[in-house]
């Protein structure tokens, strides 16, 4: 789960790292009285979870109120690529002299924790490592050692970090580790961070990415879900507890396993369909579950076929099928369904399909049969 600039900062703030006063606005007049409160000059910034939002016009400066009544609704209502700005966040502005950049993520294959820094912050680190990948600094963190402050000031000294700044930043290096570990998220990035005219070090900016795995300790993200950044199909999914990304075609998929629904989707493009959506019904497939994820398939207009796609492990064949027969009875479709069942008593599945079969309902033994026919019902042209 991406949290927005201002979540992540205040998130941020509860292990210590420092931030500059603010708050969340949703109207222009919200963004004055904010702006009242926190003193002027402020920064009026747009809250979505992409970059770029400096050069889309979604951040400004304002010294007053008639400011940033104008710039609060120049930016709300923004398109930034894609995304449509419907919060705001106002913080006292605050006066540069540095900006640097650090972060802590999973580096998967050393199967460690890394830490970057650099001396260049304000720049997209993408575009860093292209031009001058010498200016980012790494250190992989072993967490059974975990990251200390002390650490924190050595890397600081190693990136080129000014002496009279050290201190600080190593202390914020430590307090943004227990963010990363304690607070369970899979990346938390400060760019900028800035040392101001006065010699103060802080967050400027904050990209935090929570791991959704890691949700069961943290009953408090239930608030920041983010619905709204998701379109129907997947804010239907996401309440239904069911992962499901939306894409461009129109062959409806469902599958048991992530790695099963990814390995359909690939199948139907195989055989020259183009999957609606990846949908991961999880290790079951019961009728309550096969219906919410039949409903939310149903809610895609561009859906022309469904293809079941389910392998059966613990669950049995027969409890999946009479599964899939109880759905159809729940939920009323459009779309023809094709159902390929294995694994275990996947005969004893299949008959219970067969004896069901009709035009809205086809069972084939084979992904690959399967796949070609749903291309076909979808109006497809199968290989």
């Amino acid at each position: 789960m991406d949290l927005y600039e201002y979540q992540g900062k205040q998130y941020m703030a509860r292990f210590g790292v420092p931030v500059s006063p603010g708050e969340v606005a949703d109207t222009a007049d919200e963004a004055v009285a904010a702006a009242e409160r926190l003193g002027y000059p402020v920064a009026v910034k747009a809250q979505v979870q992409v970059g770029g939002r400096g050069k889309a016009g979604g951040i400004k400066l304002a010294r007053d109120a008639d400011e940033v009544a104008l710039h609060a609704r120049a930016i709300l209502g923004l398109d930034i690529k894609g995304h449509v700005v419907r919060r705001l966040w106002l913080e006292r502005a605050a006066d540069i002299a540095k900006e640097y950049y650090a972060s802590f993520t999973l580096d998967r294959s050393a199967k460690l924790h890394l830490c970057m820094v650099s001396t260049k912050g304000g720049v997209e680190i993408e575009q860093v490592a292209e031009e001058d990948p010498d200016a980012i600094t790494r250190r992989h963190v072993d967490p059974l050692d975990g990251f200390t402050e002390a650490d924190g000031v050595e890397l600081a000294a190693r990136s080129g970090i000014g002496e009279g700044e050290r201190e600080a930043v190593g202390s914020i290096l430590a307090s943004l580790y227990r963010c990363y570990v304690e607070g369970d998220a899979d990346l938390v990035e400060v760019n900028p961070l800035v040392v101001t005219t006065a010699g103060t070090v802080l967050a400027l900016d904050a990209k935090v990415t929570l791991d959704d795995a890691a949700s069961f300790r943290h009953p408090e993200w239930s608030e920041w879900s983010n619905l709204e950044e998701l379109d129907h199909r997947e804010r239907l999914a996401r309440s239904k507890g069911l992962q499901y990304v939306g894409l461009d075609g129109d062959v409806g998929i469902i599958a048991n396993g992530a790695g099963l629904a990814m390995s359909t989707c690939d199948v139907v493009e195989q055989v020259g369909g183009k999957p609606a959506n990846f949908l991961d019904i999880g290790g079951g497939a019961s009728a309550d579950v096969m219906a919410s994820a039949l409903e939310v398939i149903s809610t895609d207009e561009k859906v022309r076929s469904i293809f079941v796609n389910i392998f059966g492990g613990i669950t049995r064949g027969e409890e999946v099928a009479n599964g899939i027969v109880q759905a159809l009875g729940r939920v009323e479709l459009k779309a023809p369904i094709v159902v390929r069942l294995d694994g275990t008593n996947a005969v004893e599945g299949r008959a219970i399909l067969k004896s069901h079969e009709s035009a809205q309902l086809v069972s084939l033994p084979t992904m690959i049969e399967a796949a070609r026919v749903a291309t076909e019902l979808a109006g497809g042209a199968p290989r």
